[in-house]
């Protein structure tokens, strides 16, 4: 499963310097899948009524997942809840909140869903703490003499909790489930000019935020890096392989990785398999498409093909290690 700390490396090793001449950097797009293992195959999905969920919860997470675009297409399809409910009741089931695995596949299938997320709300807490601080005010109009005084504040401590899970409905078994917490603070001094905020507007706020949480784990992601691309041939290319070599890299550094992709193919191909500056960024960019185990084929063959070591190589295949645990 993808975690932080993965993307964490990914961003440290690739800025390792090749020597002078042997590489380029270049800026890339790359898709990160989801943080969700298995959430990839998910395009279907319905989100069910949470229970005690009086902060339309679950309402921001289908509204969120329905806005939801990749490369300019609409990634989801939302299951709309007047089906839901529709066929609920025609199928007399009981279907807010936490449902067992039996009868939220049943639902799923009956609604066309490949996945169901489902859930309560668990917490909706409001804490108010009250402390004084000074402050000064002038007693002239050119401030030079003042006085200190002090004002009565309050703090408000807001928390909301929540559990939720995702049913995978063809495989009958729970993808992913957490206690997802959520909380913020806000000051209020006699004097300010605004309102302190009500324990109805600071949970909206904090449901929104736990739902644009939860979607982006359930959703691929892009991030930009810097990347090394190697730009000098490791063996005797033809004119033909040279101008597949270049013009790959500025395809690529135009954002055109599938045109990038379509190139090196050829030029890895060309050479009859047997050019480790073609196999390596042919793996780069087929980690940019998120094809990680392709990406890993790649980087595999470029690392045997390598006789003295290249830092690029050694790193990629340390990297792509680390994001196919």
């Amino acid at each position: 499963m993808f975690n932080k700390s993965k993307t964490l490396l990914f961003f440290v090793i690739i800025f390792a310097v090749l020597l002078s001449g042997c590489a380029k950097k270049v800026e890339v797009k790359f898709l990160e899948p989801a943080e969700i293992e298995r959430a990839g195959a998910i395009k279907r999905i319905a989100v069910l009524p949470f229970k005690h969920d009086n902060y339309g919860f679950s309402g921001k997470i289908e509204a969120l997942l329905a806005k939801k675009r990749l490369d300019g297409k609409q990634y989801f399809t939302v299951v709309s809840r007047k089906n839901i409910a529709s066929i609920s009741r025609e199928q007399h089931l009981q279907y807010s909140g936490i449902l067992n695995e039996e009868h939220s596949v049943e639902l799923g299938e009956l609604i066309g869903a490949q996945a169901l997320v489902l859930g309560e709300v668990v917490t909706t807490d409001k804490n108010d703490s009250h402390y004084q601080v000074e402050r000064k005010k002038c007693l002239d109009k050119k401030c030079k003499s003042t006085k200190t005084y002090s004002v009565n504040c309050t703090k408000r401590q807001i928390n909301l909790s929540a559990n939720i899970q995702i049913v995978d409905v063809s495989h009958g078994d729970i993808i992913y489930s957490d206690a997802m917490q959520q909380a913020a603070a806000w000051s209020k001094c006699a004097g300010d000019s605004h309102a302190l905020i009500s324990k109805s507007q600071g949970l909206d706020r904090l449901a929104k935020e736990m739902a644009s949480t939860f979607v982006y784990k359930l959703t691929p992601n892009y991030k930009i890096a810097n990347v090394v691309f190697l730009d000098d041939p490791d063996i005797e290319y033809t004119e033909r392989q040279l101008q597949l070599l270049e013009h790959s890299y500025t395809y690529l550094a135009a954002g055109r990785v599938k045109k990038a992709e379509q190139l090196l193919t050829e030029l890895f191909q060309s050479t009859h398999y047997k050019s480790y500056v073609a196999a390596y960024n042919l793996g780069l960019v087929k980690e940019a498409l998120g094809l990680y185990d392709d990406a890993n084929t790649y980087y595999q063959i470029a690392d045997e093909l390598q006789v003295e070591p290249v830092d690029a190589i050694n790193q990629a295949v340390i990297r792509i290690e680390q994001r196919l645990q």
